[in-house]
Formats: C-alpha cells, structure tokens, sequence
C-alpha cells in the first residue's frame, strides 16, 4: 500500500470521527435552548397561577423547587450559560420561599377569629403577604433583566 493511499484513507476517516465528535457535543445554541425551554417552563407556573387560593400557591412553591432542581442539573458547559443558570437558580429559589411564605400567611388568615388576637394575627400576616409580594416583585425585575442579557448572549453568534 502506497503512503498516498494510506492518507487518502486516513484522511477521511479521521474527518468522519472528528466530525462525530463534535456534532456530540453541545454547542452554546443547544445549551441556550435547553436553559430557556426550563426557565420558560417555570415562568410559565407563575403566569397561570397568579393570584391563586393558598392550596395552589403551596403548590405553586413546590412546583418552582422542582423548576430550580431542573435549572440546576442543566449540566451546561458554555461558562457565561452556567453564570445565566446560577442566577435563575438563585431566582427561582427565592421566588418559591416567596410564595410558600404568602401562601402561609394568606392560610393563617383563614384560620383567624373575630378577635382582637384574631385581627393581630391578620395584620401580621397583611405585613408577610406584602413583604412577600414586595420580595417577588424585585425577583421579577431581576429575572428580566437577566432573561434580557441572556437573549442577548445567546442571540450572539458563536
């Protein structure tokens, strides 16, 4: 077999494995994809459950923790997508003990009597809930701003 013949072979077939290689592992686009369609998930929780009765805000919580597990087993590779899927961990975390805090408060109104302890209890769980609401409203605003940069970031060419 002639040296010419051996890199002609050689030649193609090493082609055809690095290309395979590569066409294996993920590029930014995919990841993006990944981390959106998860995110997009958990806005989607928010959005539909606005405003809800205390059983599914409790709910609602629950569903968010189960949101951030799945941000954060994206297994991503791009540095900046992990910095991105940091951030919507943290969002996302805090965005549940938000709600699930509400969610309490609003339940223990329910259970309060038509008594002075009863209007105590009431008024501190009016100063929970508005706290909560305050908490979720910053959470939101960082999470656009967030979903902002990361469109942008992964809009960008590679």
């Amino acid at each position: 077999m002639s040296v010419l013949h051996k890199y002609t072979f050689i030649a193609p077939v090493s082609l055809s494995i690095a290309l395979f290689i590569t066409s294996c592992t993920e590029n930014k686009v995919s990841q993006c994809q990944r981390l959106i369609r998860v995110v997009n998930t958990g806005t989607s929780l928010i959005d539909k459950n606005k405003g809800t009765q205390v059983i599914t805000s409790i709910q609602l919580s629950k569903d968010l923790e189960f949101v951030t597990k799945s941000i954060r087993e994206l297994n991503l590779t791009d540095p900046k997508l992990k910095e991105f899927q940091s951030g919507f961990v943290k969002i996302f975390e805090n965005l549940s003990q938000a709600i699930a805090k509400a969610a309490r408060a609003l339940g223990a109104t329910k259970t309060a009597e038509a008594s002075v302890s009863g209007r105590e209890k009431i008024q501190k769980a009016r100063i929970e809930i508005d706290s909560a609401l305050t908490t979720a409203t910053t959470i939101g605003k960082q999470s656009d701003t967030l979903v902002n940069e990361m469109n942008k970031y992964c809009s960008q060419p590679e």
